[in-house]
């Protein structure tokens, strides 16, 4: 059976050599433009993808930005604002649309691209990104749960270190920060020097999950160039007052 996939982002050679029709989104994309985080134009799009290419039973949340750098109190309100709805709520809004066409068609995956910055202890600086990719996970494990026995799946997944359009602009605000941003800076420049991780990894675990029933768990590409720590809470946990 040749399923239908909807990705954002993922190289479309990446799931269009194995037989699936291929939706690749985004602001500027030529036949499928849509912002995800708006959702009238999240509406326009399910329309369009489902008349042109029936209901995906794939859907492959990459659409995302860094966002602002900079300390909570020098933030600019409507940069930060903007990395939540389109990281986050974009996302939720892209389920909304999908989910229910794949509920219906007993079969469907739903994969969300996070980051390890969700998992790693809080720090300076970036509250509007680790707080929207901390939600994304927190609300894939929400999804997973209701997904349960339905034959769709829900999970997010961390693509690795990518030397990408995203990477370029962390690269540019830290370089205006200075010091404050050390941290920040070494990153880019160990990516830049190593080349971080191959984006055939992300698109292989994609792959991997679509073959797969695995639901609600916060997965990483083989080996990848920084190390896996453990996520927390995985779908079907009981909460401790069931217990």
């Amino acid at each position: 059976m040749i399923r239908r996939a909807f990705t954002l982002r993922l190289k479309p050679d990446a799931l269009g050599g194995h037989g699936l029709a291929v939706a690749v989104v985004g602001r500027t994309a030529p036949r499928f433009g849509a912002d995800v985080s708006d959702p009238a134009s999240v509406e326009r799009l399910r329309a369009l993808v489902e008349r042109e290419l029936g209901r995906p039973s794939i859907l492959v949340n990459a659409a995302g930005m860094f966002g602002p750098i900079s300390l909570v109190k020098d933030s600019n309100p409507d940069d930060w604002i903007r990395t939540i709805m389109v990281d986050l709520a974009g996302s939720y809004l892209l389920c909304r649309a999908f989910v229910p066409g794949m509920i219906e068609a007993g079969w469907g995956r739903v994969i969300n691209l996070t980051s390890a910055a969700s998992l790693h202890p809080p720090g300076k600086l970036i509250s509007a990104y680790g707080t929207a990719k901390a939600g994304l996970n927190q609300f894939t494990r929400h999804l997973a749960a209701e997904l349960a026995g339905t034959g769709v799946t829900a999970n997010v997944i961390q693509p690795g270190d990518l030397k990408t359009d995203m990477w370029a602009d962390i690269k540019s605000q830290v370089e205006q920060l200075g010091d404050i941003a050390d941290a920040y800076g070494q990153w880019v420049t160990l990516v830049e020097e190593t080349g971080g991780d191959p984006v055939e990894k992300a698109a292989q675990l994609v792959l991997d999950i679509i073959e797969s029933d695995v639901n609600g768990q916060f997965l990483w590409i083989d080996e990848p160039f920084q190390p896996a720590i453990p996520s927390s809470g995985e779908a079907g946990q009981e909460p401790l007052w069931r217990r």
